[in-house]
């Protein structure tokens, strides 16, 4: 009688991601899954348990899968490293019910189900009726996420009461877009005639579905909360900043290592401010000159086409030079993101079969004049050689990775560390020599260090250092978080605010951009000393972007093998 083969890591890890599709469509959706396009997962608490029963199994079958000849190869042993590191990270974060308290700007699963719907495939009259399915799952959806939230209430496990009110506010735009109808009926009033009654129905039940959930969070949750602190403290964080940057850090170093950078780009920031506008009392004096005298682009539509020729001209003198791209590695698309979201721009990866490709998402806030110089590092960064490398690349090399690696096994702090280390590579390359681009580049890099002072700062109550020129000695609260941001940065107040939401509704994730583009630096540098003169970046770059995604703890490691 023939046995069957026992796995191993990288089918365990294939394996747990179709177990996952079944549980969570919307995953299944951004893979590129037909299947899923007319679903929505279980966001009740017994929707989160059935999820950490799956993680649990898949960790036991890790652990005999790693015993088996054949697992201590390099491609097995990445694969195995990167799965019991994020299924032992997403373990913890259950097991500590933060999953009873997830309310905020952005990254929530309410935010999760009305996102999905954009990527949705929407070209067929088939595709349509499965946007349907999906609209009339959405009552059923947001209620299971009202049941999470009201468990964390009485269990005394809830969000923050500034993360909630900024929530609030976006469930009322998204309940009227100010045309007398939501945005689920904005959305679905693109399908076809022929599905306009079981369109139009369906949306009208998932907008009341939004006003439902308004209600209560306003009306219930709100009150519930007042008074409670807006930080998380420090065994809170150490958790979160764990799942975020697959790393046990040290987050007193981390803090450190923050204000240095801050230092060192102050220092470079003066230099090219006194380029734009001499005598400057700040750089962020010239960055406000060029808000008003500095090159921009008039118009949303003009804006999304000025950046796709941005990534497309990126891609045309990387290609060849310093990369190796596939053809379908090369298509990126440029989109303006739906409103009533946070202000940050964000990326979306292809599907599996790159039908639906790469893209890039600008969040307008009701603009239509936007200056380029805070434009163009910031699309290096989304874009090309940032996330769309990155992210493409592991789905084009999926064949040679696992399915896991290749999709929903990323960590945060290794993607958003190579788009900070892409960007940082164009500066290196050539691309930022023009004063108003290089300033930009440099007050973004600021925003990172920044993000890691007051992320950890204002979450843990640390004491802002003797040397600061803010507040020396003093306490960091997010309202001192916020006024130094604002000093410190370009943005708009209305994205400040949006940004110290965010750090107080997902902390932990903000401060990996900068750690994970340390990571990035240290490994290549390992990796030139270990191969002195013959070194070669490109090639070394195209073997970064297709081990997969790895936890900091790792990623140094792997990268310095390569």
């Amino acid at each position: 009688m023939s046995q069957t083969k026992s796995p191993l890591p990288r089918e365990v890890a294939d394996a747990y991601v179709d177990e996952l599709i079944a549980l969570d469509p919307i995953t299944g959706t951004y893979l590129g899954v037909k299947e899923s396009s007319g679903k929505l997962p279980d966001l009740s608490p017994a929707g989160q348990e059935a999820l950490a029963q799956l993680q649990r199994a898949t960790l036991a079958r890790l652990d005999e899968a790693e015993s088996l000849p054949g697992a201590d190869s390099d491609i097995e042993r990445r694969c195995a490293r990167l799965l019991r590191e994020r299924l032992t990270a997403e373990i913890a974060v259950h097991e500590a019910e933060e999953g009873l308290r997830t309310v905020g700007n952005m990254a929530t699963p309410a935010h999760s189900v009305r996102e999905i719907f954009t990527v949705t495939p929407n070209q067929t009259d088939e595709d349509w009726a499965a946007i349907a399915e999906r609209l009339r799952a959405v009552p059923g959806a947001y209620a299971g996420y009202r049941e999470s939230l009201a468990l964390g209430l009485e269990r005394k496990l809830h969000a923050a009461p500034r993360p909630t009110a900024t929530f609030v506010e976006q469930l009322t735009e998204w309940a009227d877009t100010g045309e007398g109808r939501g945005w689920f009926e904005d959305f679905a009033s693109a399908g076809p005639e022929a599905l306009r009654t079981e369109l139009d129905e369906a949306a009208r039940a998932a907008t009341a579905a939004v006003v439902e959930l308004r209600d209560w969070m306003r009306d219930v949750y709100t009150p519930a909360i007042e008074g409670a602190p807006n930080t998380v403290g420090r065994e809170r964080y150490a958790r979160s900043a764990r799942y975020f940057n697959g790393i046990d850090l040290d987050l007193d170093e981390a803090y450190a290592y923050g204000w240095s950078e801050y230092h060192r780009l102050l220092g470079e920031m003066k230099k090219e401010a006194e380029k734009i506008l001499p005598g400057a009392a700040t750089p962020w004096v010239a960055l406000a000159h060029l808000d008003e005298h500095g090159k921009h682009i008039e118009g949303v539509d003009e804006v999304r086409d000025w950046l796709q020729g941005l990534m497309d001209e990126a891609i045309e003198k990387l290609d060849g030079t310093h990369f190796e791209l596939a053809e379908p590695v090369r298509k990126v698309e440029s989109c303006i993101a739906p409103p009533g979201g946070a202000a940050a721009p964000y990326y979306t990866p292809p599907t599996e079969d790159f039908s639906r490709p790469g893209r890039t998402w600008l969040p307008t806030m009701g603009q239509t004049r936007f200056p380029v110089y805070d434009l163009v590092s910031t699309w290096y960064h989304e874009g090309v050689p940032g996330h769309h490398l990155q992210l493409a690349q592991w789905t084009y090399v999926a064949g040679n990775l696992s399915r896991y690696q290749a999709t929903i096994g990323g960590v945060s702090a290794n993607a958003e560390g190579w788009a900070l280390y892409a960007e940082r590579l164009m500066d290196e390359l050539g691309f930022l020599t023009d004063p108003e681009h290089r300033l930009g580049y440099l007050d973004a890099q600021m925003m990172r260090a920044a993000r890691v002072i007051v992320d950890i700062g204002m979450h843990l109550e640390l004491e802002i250092p003797a040397d600061s020129p803010f507040h020396p000695g003093e306490r960091w609260t997010p309202e001192l978080a916020q006024e130094f941001f604002g000093a410190h940065s370009s943005r708009p107040a209305d994205f400040v605010e949006s940004e110290l939401t965010r750090y107080l509704t997902i902390p932990g994730q903000a401060i990996g951009y900068k750690l994970g583009e340390r990571a990035w630096l240290l490994g290549r540098q390992k990796a030139s000393e270990r191969h002195g003169d013959a070194f070669d970046l490109k090639a070394w770059h195209m073997a970064a972007l297709s081990q997969g995604s790895l936890g900091l703890d790792d990623l140094v490691d792997e990268l310095a093998r390569l």
